[in-house]
């Protein structure tokens, strides 16, 4: 026997903590049918049942005001859709019934079995509240209430054995007689019915939520501090700061061990394996192409650790709050700062996210500046330029001078994704009366197994997503790196060696230059050389042209394409790491190629570049039209083109 059970709450509730403990990893993620709202979904087996648990969006209710909310509405005013539960778990901040309250009396007179999870109660007490159970299940009868701490792992095995219980529907007392999600479709009808919810919900409360006299809350004065106009936007700085020099201090080990062992790998590959073209394949190509993007695994995973517990402490809804007086002048709200940070970790679940935002203009304008914010994809090209080009110095004895280029590039995103918004607000003629309604969590110690989760999540995503582009790519580099028209590579290489003959040069010296010849004959060097022209005021070479192009599949691509070239290029004996051979490349004037100028301009054009098909995607998706994608396209391409220009030549 297979049941659908259906988890609703509002936002902040621990909703997603309760399906992280019943389900663990044993979960998915997709998206309903027709639009790109995110649904998890977890099997659950028991005794001769099996629970299908869809995770829907938080919301708070029934009635749509966002597009997390319309996805709940569409499926619920349909009993036959596919996503319609056949159980309803219901999570109550138990802390906050007063607000809570609305949704489950919603979910009640739908007439779905309910199991309502009074979450948080160890905040119960802590806030000097005394809940009566006893009137609580008399004021739904029917519904069975389970007291739970999902951050923890308590509770577990009671929700469970709640669920197996059938639920009968037949002593239910609606609040709200002969209630239908489709005959209540209009505004004002929807307002009528919250307002006479929210009136009987107040005439039930005092029966069962009471309020211990003189318990000063811990919450409230912390907020005084991280909430201030000032001292919060100097913590939050200081917090984003430390963050940067965390990724770069301590993630260095575990990559130089990764890059060290990739390298041997390739080593060993092209030393072992019969020589050929299926080795060269291996060595030059699929090995430096996946090791280009495994060794930064530590660095996103640093990155997403450290989001997932400003999350799960709360502090992230205080950002939000913290952030709208900034964000009211460039034409945003607070609630855009979460898909604006969750576009640090990658754009796409940021354009996503959008979807919070009720107004269209604000949603619009934050889709367009949200890839902007430097995601995780970039992560990789900064480190690398980063540590090419920047002196692995400290200031002041403290700080890392790598990790604060690093903060500077983020910084950059974030200003100029403001200062972009700023523009589009003129320019966009449509009428905005966007507002901002938010409930701030009490703080909590971040759920550990949630922030494992999620990492793992996360980084599991990175690497394969990332992993397949980057084999396909790899390979078809190595084929256009390796071959040329007709005898071309061959002829070149043949001039070159017999004016190498008589050379003072030494075997390894001949051969890369040799080496050299053939990779600009080949299919990929013309492909570089015609984009030359095009990128040589901005510092790059053909070379660097032929990974600007691949790195419009993901930006990430940019340094296994490198990685790919240079092993191609590389004909010695030993495979040294891709960082070393960077360092050695010269321009045909003897002068090296990735001086501070090419490497800060590399850097900014990834700051402003728009190298993601994925995100444009998402994009025509979420704005279901190509002119914001390609308008999208060009004004970041032209910023990308006009700041690396103006860094190349102001550090020149």
């Amino acid at each position: 026997m297979t049941l659908k059970i259906g988890l609703f709450g509002n936002p902040n509730t621990g909703k997603s903590s309760l399906f992280n403990m019943l389900t663990g990893l044993n979960q998915h993620v997709g998206n309903f049918p027709g639009v790109t709202v995110e649904k998890k979904y977890g099997v659950i087996k028991r005794s001769e049942k099996t629970f299908t648990i869809i995770d829907f969006p938080g919301i708070y209710s029934l009635y749509p005001t966002s597009q997390d909310e319309q996805v709940v509405y569409d499926v619920l005013k349909v009993p036959n859709h596919l996503d319609f539960p056949d159980m309803a778990c219901v999570v109550l901040d138990s802390s906050n019934l007063s607000r809570n309250l609305l949704l489950l009396t919603q979910l009640y007179d739908l007439k779905i079995p309910i199991v309502a999870i009074l979450n948080m109660w160890d905040l119960v007490e802590k806030r000097g509240l005394t809940i009566d159970l006893s009137n609580l299940e008399k004021t739904f009868p029917g519904v069975t209430f389970v007291q739970t701490n999902a951050r923890v792992g308590l509770g577990k095995e009671r929700i469970l054995e709640a669920l197996e219980k059938t639920v009968e529907t037949s002593n239910y007392s609606p609040v709200i007689d002969s209630f239908e999600l489709a005959k209540i479709e209009d505004k004002k009808s929807q307002e009528n019915d919250i307002k006479s919810r929210y009136g009987w919900i107040n005439e039930k409360l005092p029966h069962i939520l009471k309020t211990k006299p003189g318990v000063e809350e811990r919450t409230k004065k912390i907020d005084k501090i991280l909430t201030h106009p000032v001292i919060g936007y100097l913590i939050f700085l200081s917090i984003l700061f430390t963050v940067f020099q965390f990724i770069f201090s301590f993630a260095v080990i575990p990559m130089d061990f990764i890059d060290l062992k990739f390298s041997q790998l390739a080593e060993w590959v092209g030393t072992t394996m019969q020589s050929g073209l299926l080795n060269d394949l291996v060595s030059q190509g699929i090995i430096p192409g996946i090791g280009g993007v495994v060794v930064f695994i530590p660095q996103i995973a640093l990155l997403f650790f450290f989001l997932s517990i400003l999350e799960e402490t709360g502090y992230l809804a205080r950002v939000v709050f913290l952030m709208d007086r900034l964000m009211r002048p460039f034409g945003l709200n607070g609630k855009s700062v979460v898909p604006l940070m969750s576009s640090v970790a990658c754009a796409i679940p940021g354009v996503m996210a959008t979807r919070t935002i009720a107004d269209w203009k604000e949603r619009l304008i934050t889709i367009l500046v949200a890839p902007l914010m430097s995601c995780s994809a970039r992560l990789p090209v900064f480190t690398l330029l980063i540590s090419l080009t920047i002196p692995n110095e400290d200031i002041a004895g403290i700080f890392n001078l790598q990790g604060i280029v690093l903060m500077g590039l983020y910084l950059l995103g974030i200003v100029s994704a403001l200062l972009v918004a700023i523009v589009l607000n003129k320019l966009i003629k449509i009428k905005s009366s966007g507002y901002l309604l938010l409930e701030l969590p009490s703080y909590k110690s971040p759920r550990w197994k949630n922030v494992i989760i999620n990492v793992w999540e996360k980084v599991k995503i990175f690497s394969l997503d990332a992993g397949k582009v980057i084999l396909s790519i790899s390979i078809i580099l190595w084929a256009l790196a390796t071959f040329g028209p007709g005898d071309t590579m061959e002829n070149e290489a043949k001039k070159r060696e017999e004016l190498l003959a008589s050379s003072a040069l030494s075997e390894d010296e001949k051969e890369q230059q040799i080496a050299s010849v053939k990779l600009e004959h080949s299919y990929i060097g013309m492909m570089g050389k015609a984009l030359e022209p095009v990128i040589a005021p901005l510092g790059y070479d053909w070379k660097i042209g032929i990974s600007l192009i691949t790195s419009f599949a993901a930006r990430e691509v940019f340094v296994g394409s490198l990685a790919t070239i240079y092993a191609v290029h590389d004909e010695s004996e030993e495979n040294d790491r891709l960082i070393d051979r960077l360092k050695k490349e010269q321009k045909p004037d003897g002068t090296p190629v990735y001086t501070l100028a090419t490497g800060m301009s590399l850097m900014v054009f990834y700051v402003f570049a728009m190298q993601c098909m994925a995100t444009l995607a998402v994009v025509k998706r979420e704005t279901n039209s190509w002119k914001w994608p390609i308008i999208q396209i060009v004004f970041m391409g032209i910023l990308a083109y006009t700041a690396s220009f103006l860094t190349f030549n102001c550090l020149s």
